[in-house]
């Protein structure tokens, strides 16, 4: 089960790999559209509409990282005082009971779109962006997929009598 749990995070670890490149080009590309439009008088819709994509990017599929390394948005009231062994039950039922069953209803409600976005190969949001809407809205079912394989992991390691929680690896 371990090795299980080491695989899934693996897949959160590769995909933060690849995609926390995009948040120098997010800046680089602002910088330039910022640029561009100020100093020399030329605004490109594609060039901002490309930086809420990778934002989108950079969000969706960096939250199972976030999750591997416990850096997530977390209601602090009890959990930070509380015993070790109750953490452990709050973690269990916030997988179980919250993050599994959101991303499941989630993903479930958002598919239809997503299906009919790419059947029409869905364009740009204004005119002159980027012909891939199709492409961002499968963000969606994709973080709700690296969520749920990151909680699995997480699940699998509270289960486990002695189970070596996961650390960062370099600045992923």
């Amino acid at each position: 089960m371990q090795r299980l749990a080491d695989f899934l995070d693996g897949i959160a670890r590769a995909t933060a790999s690849i995609i926390r490149w995009l948040a120098l080009v997010m800046v680089l590309v602002q910088f330039a559209i910022v640029v561009g439009r100020y100093v020399f008088g030329v605004n490109s819709i594609a060039a901002q509409e490309s930086v809420l994509y990778m934002h989108a990017t950079l969000f969706m599929l960096g939250a199972a990282y976030t999750l591997l390394v416990d850096k997530h948005v977390r209601v602090d009231v009890f959990y930070a005082k509380a015993a070790a062994s109750t953490q452990r039950r709050i973690d269990i039922f916030g997988h179980i009971v919250l993050l599994i069953p959101s991303m499941l209803a989630l993903a479930y409600w958002s598919w239809p779109s997503v299906r009919n976005s790419w059947k029409i190969l869905e364009g740009p949001i204004s005119v002159g962006g980027i012909e891939a809407v199709f492409l961002m809205k499968t963000l969606i079912p994709a973080f709700c997929v690296l969520l749920i394989l990151q909680s699995l992991a997480l699940l699998i390691r509270l289960h486990l009598p002695q189970a070596r929680m996961p650390r960062p690896e370099g600045d992923a």
